[in-house]
């Protein structure tokens, strides 16, 4: 159900799912039941509008600040958030010194947490964190030597009521291999599109479980890599008729009060 925006608020007694546009990288907002949860926020140059959405809904502490992969279009701001926000703890795929090192706003980020004293934890496969009555399951990366840095990204499965959400960062093909092989790879009500909607992921093989209610896509109006793929919507519609992009309905809101699912968009598609 499409509804039009509403004020900007953050309920306590329902699960709110924001797919924040930032351009052509990823930012995910979940509130539930007081608690709050960002997955990655897009490049540096987005964190002052991430910040200034997450301020106009009175947010003043991330419990759980998640960046999927060390890629700047998904954590290139996060030390920018991390300075603004009071921020529980801070969770990351394992990365090597070599990774850490040749990325300097991921070092920034460190140089942050150890100013802050803020946790710094890396990923455990099927660890549990709770947001309220909604519960996240990691469920990827499976493996631990990639020589892709996108299938190192953390996925999680969420669960509220009878709504459920997959975040899969920028997985692909060979992650979603490991997710089915694995057997932790259930029907989601709503799918986060790995990489943008890039044909590097969603596979049939992945779709067919996963079977999404509804697809959000992220990615920037007129970008250089042709996200969304043509082909990867073709396979999507094979599912679903409400797939929605950031590039054309800016940022997507879901909200669960597990029961029933609900969402609205900031504009129409252009």
């Amino acid at each position: 159900m499409d509804i039009s925006p509403e004020s900007e608020t953050v309920p306590e007694d329902r699960l709110v799912v924001r797919f924040v546009d930032v351009g052509q990288g990823d930012c995910t907002l979940i509130t539930c039941g007081g608690s709050t949860m960002l997955i990655d926020c897009g490049e540096a140059s987005e964190a002052a509008s991430v910040s200034a959405e997450l301020k106009k809904l009175g947010i003043e502490k991330i419990d759980h600040l998640i960046g999927t992969h060390i890629h700047s279009d998904h954590m290139g701001g996060m030390y920018k958030i991390a300075e603004s926000f009071e921020i529980g703890e801070v969770l990351i795929p394992h990365v090597s010194d070599n990774d850490m090192t040749a990325q300097r706003y991921f070092m920034s980020l460190l140089d942050v947490i150890d100013e802050k004293n803020i946790k710094l934890k890396e990923a455990e496969l099927y660890q549990q964190i709770s947001l309220g009555d909604a519960v996240c399951r990691v469920i990827a990366p499976q493996g631990e030597d990639y020589g892709n840095m996108n299938n190192y990204s953390i996925c999680i499965y969420l669960t509220h009521g009878k709504s459920s959400f997959l975040f899969t960062g920028d997985a692909e093909k060979k992650s979603e291999k490991e997710m089915i092989d694995a057997g932790v790879l259930r029907h989601a009500s709503v799918l986060k599109v790995g990489h943008h909607g890039s044909s590097t992921s969603s596979t049939s093989e992945f779709l067919d479980i996963a079977e999404p209610d509804y697809a959000v896509i992220s990615c920037g109006a007129g970008n250089s890599y042709g996200h969304p793929e043509d082909i990867t919507l073709e396979k999507l519609e094979k599912y679903t008729d409400k797939i929605y992009r950031t590039d054309l309905n800016g940022s997507v809101i879901f909200e669960s009060d597990g029961e029933e699912l609900t969402v609205r968009t900031e504009r129409s598609k252009l």
